[in-house]
């Protein structure tokens, strides 16, 4: 059994990316109709046609000239009135300066609140001690993680491992760190 030809036809290579309509197949989506409501299409728009209102919106206060008569040159000293500026049809985008944000204050990690708890209790202690200690006094609290004591373990280990020197722990004994300027 052979496969049947294709109707369509053959790619041009380079033309198009794969899954991606030609130009003139391109129509604008309409919004998801409520249930019940047939959806009708809707025709792209040109910039040309959403830069100017429609007729309906046309501003009633200024006259239309007749098309025979000739255009006044203005003599007074009244200025001239500005035609009414378009209304973006949909505000999807506010171009401009906003105004800037208030810095939150930043969240104490854990590796901070340990050497607060270090720094007060004045001599070494074990990661799960420092954990209880932490979120008695408020310092941080576990965010629901089931092995706090392990991360903030490898949190120091880590510290120890790429500042060296300059680390804020040092390891006392098995399992246990104190604050480099405590012993």
């Amino acid at each position: 059994m052979t496969k049947p030809k294709s109707h369509k036809q053959p790619r041009k290579a380079g033309k198009h990316e794969k899954g991606a309509k030609p130009p003139e197949a391109v129509e604008a989506q309409a919004p998801a109709a409520e249930p019940g409501q047939p959806q009708l299409p809707v025709a792209a728009e040109t910039p040309a046609e959403a830069a100017s209102p429609p007729a309906s919106e046309a501003p009633a206060a200024e006259p239309q000239a007749p098309e025979s008569a000739q255009p006044e040159v203005a003599t007074s000293t009244e200025p001239a009135p500005e035609p009414a500026a378009p209304e973006p049809a949909a505000p999807a985008k506010i171009e401009g300066k906003r105004a800037p944000k208030e810095p939150k204050p930043k969240k104490t990690s854990a590796l901070d609140a340990a050497v607060k708890v270090l720094a007060e209790s004045g001599e070494a202690m074990t990661t799960q001690a420092m954990i209880e200690a932490m979120a008695a006094k408020g310092y941080w609290a576990s965010p629901g993680g089931q092995t706090p004591a392990a991360t903030l373990y490898s949190g120091i280990l880590r510290e120890l491992s790429t500042k060296g020197e300059q680390a804020r722990f040092v390891k006392t004994q098995r399992g246990k760190f104190g604050l480099r300027g405590q012993r």
